[in-house]
């Protein structure tokens, strides 16, 4: 990496300024989408997709929502050009979808394309031609006039015969490598081509501005967009749309730029399959809108099954880290992430909010079809008792007290850490119930008898390597007496800090659990949980071992 010299900028700044987009902060609706999974992510696939593959994502593009669907370039393979024959000689198309065919602009291939779409209930047929710079001095070898004959042509013959052939059609035109080309000139071709067809408010027609190569910053891209649309003829009755690549992983930032600076349409796919570096993702653009309060107009409510469709048919795997569609992007394994979820969610429910605030989750994970258990605190050794404490209040039903979470997640890191692992909830329940609850070595209560003289009077039989004693003390109450009883008889020392005890509704409604905290003599905190139908005995289950965690730590 020693020739930068050899570089140079590729792109054109409009001749005047065009930042009018900056001055708003938002896209406030949805754009017109149109998916190009079916053509742009199938061309870019090692294998592409079979035919029954392209009718089955069809159909989980029109589930979603997609009302403009992009099915090929019919008139580059037979495979293209069958199904897209398919789709309407079965009668696949729904009625308020209209499908998308590619054609170069080039005699043979259009006619090609308008052989195959004949029929079709509504079909945007969509040309274009390269008019960049490097394409005009290095592929074509042909003057700028030559290149906007090419495109005028084009426009000719597709409405010619759109006229001849049965169907109804819309029209389409990209200047191909349009972020390498000047912008004036980029408007005068497309200016060109519109005078040809004439759009009306009846009959729009979509003039398509595709970042072919991002070769500059999304702020040029959205000056170029905003100049094209302020400048272009028949604008009220033109569709300006965009079609941003991701060859500096700005496609997202093209297109919400672009929208912003008066773009209609987005051309995309489902998680940016797309050559090279691929495509926009409209599963991000979307839900980037969702998170802002706009509608998208299109349904990823099932992520899990859309996401499992898509890698069937495509043979492409989804990121872990992929924004809203991988398995991860809501994950949380960090301990302070965690505790801030935790207590985001606890906040939600305690002032019944009407709008999504939660640290750290852009969206609610629920809306697209993801689980806080599964998918969102994840514990690993990283983790902390904020996430831990939310895995056993949710799925186990299990309150813990703040200074006992913080003992549990010091365990659960622990563990996963020496096992080199994330643990699963089952795994942190278990190891809940390993490390607090109901330990019964080295002590062990067998029987407890109460009465009540000054006070309360406990009688204990305790069972200790072997042998049984029985322990007598008073006590303010029956744990106090409990307590004092053990202390009096095994010399222990230690001071009893926390109780708390809930009913275990999620397990059974007539069992409790009961959980203590004790102080040692030397400040350590040691915990205990107990689980019994009489809340007397759970309390003194907890007790016991908190009493056994702290013997058996010294």
């Amino acid at each position: 990496m020693k020739n930068v010299n050899k570089y140079q900028r590729q792109y054109f700044m409009p001749p005047v300024e065009c930042n009018d987009w900056v001055k708003k902060t938002y896209v406030d609706k949805a754009p017109i989408w149109c998916s190009v999974d079916l053509r742009d992510g199938n061309q870019a696939l090692i294998v592409p997709m079979s035919l029954e593959q392209k009718v089955e994502f069809f159909k989980l593009l029109v589930k979603i929502g997609f009302k403009e669907i992009e099915v090929g370039f019919p008139a580059a393979s037979e495979t293209e050009y069958n199904f897209l024959r398919t789709l309407i000689d079965q009668n696949l198309i729904p009625d308020d979808v209209t499908i998308q065919v590619l054609t170069q602009a080039r005699e043979h291939i259009i006619r090609k394309t308008f052989e195959a779409v004949k029929g079709a209930p509504r079909a945007i047929v969509h040309v274009y031609n390269s008019t960049s710079v490097a394409q005009r001095e290095q592929v074509f070898k042909k003057s700028k006039e030559e290149i906007l004959k090419i495109a005028v042509d084009g426009a000719k013959l597709l409405k010619k015969l759109a006229d001849e052939t049965e169907g109804n059609f819309a029209f389409e035109y990209s200047p191909e490598s349009f972020t390498g080309t000047e912008p004036e000139y980029a408007l005068e071709v497309c200016n060109a081509v519109l005078d040809v067809w004439q759009p009306t408010a009846d009959n729009k027609c979509i003039i398509n501005l595709p970042s072919t190569v991002q070769n500059a910053m999304p702020h040029v891209y959205a000056s170029q967009i905003e100049y094209m649309s302020k400048n272009m003829k028949y604008r009220e009755n033109v569709l300006i749309s965009l079609h941003p690549h991701n060859d500096r992983g700005c496609g997202i930032s093209d297109a919400e730029m672009g929208l912003l600076a008066g773009a209609d349409r987005i051309e995309g796919t489902l998680f940016g399959n797309g050559e090279r570096t691929g495509n926009v993702d409209i599963v991000t653009l979307a839900l980037n809108m969702y998170s802002q309060g706009v509608d998208p107009q299109l349904d990823f409510s099932d992520m899990p099954a859309i996401s499992a469709a898509y890698e069937e048919y495509t043979g492409m795997h989804i990121d872990m880290r992929s924004p809203y569609g991988g398995s991860l992007v809501f994950a949380a394994f960090s301990g302070s992430h965690q505790d801030a979820i935790a207590k985001g969610m606890h906040y939600r429910e305690e002032h019944d909010c009407p709008t999504w605030t939660v640290p750290y989750l852009p969206i609610d994970p629920t809306d697209i079809g993801r689980r806080y258990e599964a998918d969102v605190i994840r514990i690993n050794s990283q983790s902390g008792k904020g996430g831990v404490g939310y895995i056993l209040e949710q799925n186990f039903g299990l309150n813990l007290p703040a200074k006992m979470r913080e003992a549990m997640g010091y365990a659960a890191k622990d563990s996963s850490d020496h096992q080199h692992k994330e643990l699963q909830p089952q795994e942190i329940f278990n190891l809940f119930k390993e490390k607090f609850e109901d330990i019964t070595t080295p002590f062990n209560i067998s029987e407890v008898h109460f009465k009540q003289h000054n006070g309360i009077i406990a009688e204990v039989t305790v069972e200790c390597e072997g042998k049984s004693v029985v322990a007598i003390a008073a006590g303010n109450g029956r744990l106090n007496a409990v307590s004092n009883a053990l202390k009096n008889q095994f010399r222990l020392e230690y001071d009893l800090t926390t109780y708390q005890e809930h009913a275990l509704e999620q397990s059974s409604s007539s069992k409790a659990i009961a959980y203590v905290g004790i102080r040692s003599k030397d400040g350590k905190h040691y915990w205990g949980a107990g689980v019994d139908q009489d809340i007397i005995r759970a309390s003194i289950n907890a007790l016991l071992t908190a009493i056994n965690n702290m013997v058996n730590a010294k």
